[in-house]
């Protein structure tokens, strides 16, 4: 199993100096998000020659490797300029992951209207989601086949606010792919947009699991929706967090002892966002608590 850090919290270092703060923090894995000087939102690769052997050299010097590589880009976008434009982006960043000798990269489905783009989308009853979906597998067609002849995992996870943000249809879309190279990722701060049986839905996910990203969230659907206050009263908008485990009501025994279950080998990348203000102490607790799981329910 590689443990990894979603460094966002620490994208304020360079990529030379990313490597020894993962390391000081205990971790052997990096899953690169986006950043500005590297993978950005939606935009081109910030990626030359002198910047990745730099990197490749800062990564060396700590023994530190890369898990994953996270791209965010527009792939199923209903505009076919946008989506073209992600899709050439996916390949340089296919490029990337191959010259920085990474074997695994993840993404989510994408194409909610954040930030310039609308439609009926927010009660699920517009055409958009149709017209994402149908982009994002105009994108699969032209994408996967490179995916399985580079050797390159993909993981997908279904996001809020996607055009596909619940466990299903995610799975059997992606059983629908049928691909080797494309697998499930498990993010446990959705786990109240997917449902409420986590073991349940963690055995369902079993035959394409490769990947979860470890955070806590509250279950905004609890104590009569009131979790979260949100204003003005009725607004559509919804909340979800990446904390510190504990620090919510995702069920971890269940999580984890179920993960051990089903016999999952695959990346677990502590992904917490909500504390950039104690973000040292955040990887620390979230490395110490993730081993204490795996030494609690992967006896050796």
């Amino acid at each position: 199993m590689r443990i990894a850090l979603d460094p966002f919290m620490h994208r304020h270092l360079s990529l030379e100096d990313l490597p020894r703060k993962v390391r000081e923090l205990g971790y052997d894995w990096i899953e690169m998000s986006p950043r500005a000087d590297f993978l950005e939102w939606f935009k081109a690769p910030r990626v030359f020659p002198q910047r990745m052997k730099q990197f490749k050299k800062a990564l060396a010097a700590e023994n530190v490797k890369i898990a994953s590589i996270l791209p965010m880009y527009r792939w199923a976008s209903n505009d076919e300029g946008e989506r073209q434009a992600a899709v050439k982006h996916w390949r340089r960043a296919i490029e990337i992951a191959v010259e920085m000798e990474v074997d695994t990269m993840n993404s989510e489905f994408g194409r909610g209207p954040h930030p310039d783009k609308g439609g009926c989308y927010c009660c699920h009853t517009g055409s958009m989601i149709e017209a994402c979906e149908d982009a994002w597998w105009r994108s699969m067609e032209e994408l996967v086949p490179i995916f399985e002849r580079e050797n390159i995992q993909l993981n997908i996870e279904p996001h809020p606010e996607d055009w596909c943000e619940t466990l299903q249809p995610a799975l059997d879309i992606i059983r629908t792919v049928n691909s080797k190279n494309v697998r499930f990722l498990y993010c446990a701060p959705h786990t109240f947009y997917f449902g409420e049986d986590t073991r349940a839905m963690l055995r369902e996910a079993k035959d394409v699991l490769a990947h979860v990203h470890v955070g806590d969230t509250f279950n905004h659907k609890a104590s009569s929706g009131l979790r979260y206050i949100l204003n003005p009263p009725g607004t559509q908008a919804r909340v979800h967090q990446h904390l510190n485990i504990g620090q919510g009501e995702v069920p971890w025994d269940d999580f984890f002892g179920t993960l051990a279950e089903i016999g999952f080998d695959g990346i677990m990348t502590a992904c917490v966002f909500a504390w950039e203000d104690k973000a040292d102490h955040s990887g620390k607790f979230m490395l110490s608590e993730m081993n204490r799981y795996i030494e609690k329910y992967w006896p050796t």
